[in-house]
């Protein structure tokens, strides 16, 4: 087991870089391109994971969020209801309109059942 030990954690090390290589935003990743960093872990057991660690991934979890060094932001896509500007943007005067036709709506059928010849 003594002997098995260190190829288990070089083992283990290359695939979790692997992984986080494959599933790191492409723009994220520092460097190199993804196919020279995937070329990387897979041919130099140790330096590859130890390089993608410290000099390949996404440097944060900030820039992860979309901070770009220097404080500034990228837009991100997220859901309509996920997003302020959009709840922010979004017409509530409909909702008046809307109980504004009903009103309406409403006096008219009054109006008929009233007056059934018209």
């Amino acid at each position: 087991m003594g002997r098995a030990l260190p190829f288990l954690i070089v083992l283990l090390a290359t695939l979790i870089a692997l992984i986080d290589c494959l599933s790191s935003e492409r723009e994220d990743i520092r460097g190199l391109p993804r196919p020279v960093w995937f070329l990387a872990i897979l041919l130099l057991p140790i330096a590859g994971p130890i390089a993608w660690f410290f000099a390949g991934r996404p440097a944060s979890l900030e820039q992860r969020a979309g901070v770009l060094a220097g404080g500034r932001s990228r837009k991100r896509v997220t859901a309509p209801d996920d997003d302020p500007e959009f709840l922010r943007g979004i017409d509530t005067t409909q909702s008046h309109n809307d109980a504004e036709l009903l009103r309406r709506w409403e006096e008219d059928l009054k109006r008929r059942e009233d007056d059934p010849g018209a």
